[in-house]
């Protein structure tokens, strides 16, 4: 079964510096994969590498049997996998609706009322907010813009990068729950997280990343049974 989004033998550097040591990993259709590690394992420079914001230094990135390393973002956006990054990205000048609109900029359509309003589904509290700058936004309404934000390019494949970073618990809880919905009406998800369990609870498999490298790989459910990850990230 042909993946739909594949990074295999993926090398990354930052100048003279590898990031990145030849790393594999597969995210079939409709499926929510995770990657968990330390700070500095090499976590975002992948799905920064997917989306284009970084080119590979060898391997390959295949989505939908294309070979996209190296791809314009805007063009990557384009076929189909949209970035939510690490600390949001919003633009904090513009209003929420303003937010909306820039994520549907890379398609030919208009944003559709019945868009607006999965969105609005999803995140009432966008609703009320429609006029507002995004800067004046919460931490946890400023995450739900930038998912937002990304579902109105319409991807197939989400790429989340530490969504639960700087949330109450209460708001952590309340993201994930989104997650898992968007995921039941379609979209796959590649996440990135800090919060390992939360990580792992969510998703359907699971990679460990250590220094660049993948060090495990299994379902979430064996992974959370792991005495090695119990032990590393999950504080047991």
């Amino acid at each position: 079964m042909n993946a739909l989004l594949a990074v295999r033998d993926l090398e990354v550097a930052y100048g003279n510096i590898p990031a990145l040591h030849g790393i594999t990993i597969e995210v079939q259709k409709g499926e929510i994969v995770t990657l968990i590690g330390a700070n500095g394992a090499g976590k975002t420079t992948t799905l920064r590498t997917i989306s284009g914001l970084l080119k590979p230094r060898r391997g390959e990135i295949v989505f939908n049997e294309r070979n996209i390393g190296g791809t314009k973002p805007d063009v990557i956006t384009a076929m189909g996998v949209s970035h939510v990054p690490e600390g949001r990205g919003i633009f904090a000048n513009l209003t929420v609706g303003d937010n909306l609109e820039l994520g549907a900029y890379v398609r030919k359509e208009k944003i559709t009322d019945s868009e607006y309003e999965r969105v609005f589904a999803l995140f009432p509290v966008l609703k009320e907010r429609l006029k507002q700058n995004a800067g004046t936004l919460s931490g946890g309404e400023q995450q739900m813009l930038a998912i937002s934000r990304a579902l109105m390019s319409k991807p197939n494949v989400l790429l989340l990068d530490e969504p639960s970073l700087g949330l109450a618990p209460q708001m952590v809880q309340a993201i994930f729950r989104v997650v898992k919905e968007i995921n039941a009406e379609g979209t796959t998800i590649l996440l990135v997280e800090q919060n390992a369990h939360m990580a792992l609870v969510t998703a359907h498999r699971g990679y460990v990343m250590e220094t660049g490298r993948i060090v495990l790989h299994d379902t979430t459910k064996a992974l959370l049974a792991s005495d090695r990850v119990k032990k590393a990230y999950l504080g047991g």
